[in-house]
């Protein structure tokens, strides 16, 4: 027997939650990117150690995080449920525990656990109580069993984390420039960690080609080539393009036919950016920055200059054959060049930087401790609170790192339906007051992805959107070298 459109719907909806791509991305969080993001940051080396030792570090360990529990007043810990925090508005959230390590001269003297802070707990999810119970046990712990969940609680207040649209990082987009001197600019944001900076690549009217990202305004591309250690000029031509050769190339490198090593390169860029110190310092100054703040996405070390140095030719190719061929520009409302930030990658960017926050003020505690001559152990300076308050009112308020608002909302309960739309909203980071048409238009891309009717009225229309109902969100971008080896066995090839 064929089934219907409305059986199929049922049979999804039996197996798959409507929020099922939130919970699992809060799961991908809590699992794999907080351990990642202590990773990051595992070693912590003072500025000021006591007089009596050479070498002190601290490191951080492995990351575990409990289900939501409650201190009650006079000290005891129990397990607390989502409709005890609502009714007495309490905060659904998790103690995190860190292993924390303290290296006195190479020697390991110190070693604990320590719970560095709470972080609320999406309902449903693997972190939560209500997780894989079914009917009966929700209705003895007082929850509705056709709740989806995918929500937090605090203060006793129901909070949702919208969904935010944003262009892809790491991929360049060419535009057709309606001022300035540059008739097309080609446009990337670089994103590593907690870096995101936006490098742009423009040509002015002698046919010169600038590069500007972070302090580097408007270097001529070549220069920056060069001092990456592709140094030839040959190599440079053929980098850029071996089947087609352009004239701007020509005109580029007569541009930089002064800079014969790679040294001189360097100088040059630590001229422009205004380095005036002695030529040593200023190409490891200019290195430095160069390794920290150029395509940081593709590595940071040395090693990856020479991958950095190919890659900004093949942007370069691209630009000359958009600029002068005609080659279509890209579009940024195709739905291929947009990212979706759920819940899990919000937190993921609150942490990070709260992490941080709470770093430096343990390097400012014990380095206070210090100079006192009190200090004992590496305990007494990591302050709990600090990193429980700041990600509890983030949430509370929606004002987001990079200054954004609104990201955090009460939930809508008018009605089961407005509550399942509150929970599948999209909105996009443009600012509502201004015309952006393009990007409020319907895409033949949305199809299947999002809702083509549920958008407001007024000036959001277009810009604040709602998930398909069968839309699913996959959870991370498949490792490059994986990508490589099924391309490759699929019989593509490296272009020369």
């Amino acid at each position: 027997m064929v089934k219907g459109y409305k059986e199929l719907i049922g049979d999804y909806f039996a197996e798959h939650s409507i929020v099922e791509s939130n919970i699992k991305s809060f799961n991908n969080f809590m699992e794999r990117r907080m351990q990642e993001i202590i990773d990051e940051a595992n070693e912590i080396i003072p500025t000021i150690i006591p007089s009596e030792v050479q070498d002190f570090k601290i490191k951080l360990g492995k990351i575990k995080v409990e289900k939501p529990q409650l201190v009650e007043a006079d000290g005891s810990k129990r397990d607390v449920y989502p409709m005890e925090a609502r009714l007495r508005k309490l905060t659904y959230s998790a103690p995190v525990n860190l292993s924390v390590s303290t290296y006195i001269d190479g020697v390991e003297r110190e070693t604990f656990t320590v719970t560095i802070g709470k972080i609320p707990v999406m309902l449903k999810s693997k972190y939560c109580h209500l997780h894989k119970l079914d009917k009966d046990k929700l209705a003895e712990v007082y929850e509705d069993s056709n709740d989806p969940g995918g929500y937090f609680i605090l203060n006793g207040n129901e909070r949702v984390l919208i969904v935010v649209e944003d262009l892809a990082s790491n991929k360049l987009f060419i535009d057709k420039a309606k001022t300035g001197p540059s008739k097309y600019t080609a446009r990337l944001y670089s994103e590593r960690g907690s870096y995101r900076i936006p490098h742009l690549i423009e040509q002015m009217k002698d046919g010169v080609i600038y590069f500007s990202f972070t302090r580097f305004k408007r270097i001529p591309a070549v220069a920056i080539i060069k001092a990456l250690g592709l140094i030839k000029d040959q190599e440079i031509s053929e980098a850029i393009s071996k089947t087609k050769v352009y004239d701007d190339i020509f005109i580029n490198l007569y541009e930089c036919i002064e800079l014969k090593t790679q040294d001189d390169a360097l100088e040059f860029i630590a001229k422009k950016i205004g380095i005036t110190q002695s030529r040593e310092e200023k190409i490891e100054r200019a290195t430095e920055m160069i390794d920290k703040y150029l395509f940081p996405h593709l590595g940071v070390t040395k090693e990856d200059r020479l991958k950095k140095a190919y890659t900004l030719c093949k942007y370069i190719k691209r630009f000359l054959t958009v600029s002068k061929e005609g080659l279509t520009l890209s579009d940024k409302d195709h739905y291929m060049d947009k990212r979706l930030k759920l819940s899990g990658d919000l937190l993921a960017d609150l942490f990070r930087v709260n992490l941080r926050t709470l770093i430096q003020d343990m390097l400012y505690n014990f380095q206070r401790l210090v100079k006192r001559g009190k200090f004992q152990s590496v305990r007494i300076i990591i302050r709990d609170q600090l990193l429980t308050s700041r990600i509890k009112s983030a949430m509370a308020t929606g004002v987001w790192v990079g200054g954004r608002k609104g990201i955090s909302q009460n939930i809508d309960r008018t009605n089961f339906s407005a509550t399942i739309s509150h929970l599948q909203r999209v909105v996009s980071l443009l600012s509502t007051t201004q015309e952006n048409f393009d990007a409020r238009a319907l895409h033949s891309t949305h199809w299947g992805r999002l809702g083509p009717i549920e958008t407001p009225e007024g000036t959001p229309i277009g810009l604040r959107k709602n998930l398909a109902m069968l839309a699913s969100i996959s959870q991370e971008d498949v490792p490059e070298d994986k990508l490589r080896k099924v391309l490759e066995s699929c019989g593509l090839k490296q272009d020369g």
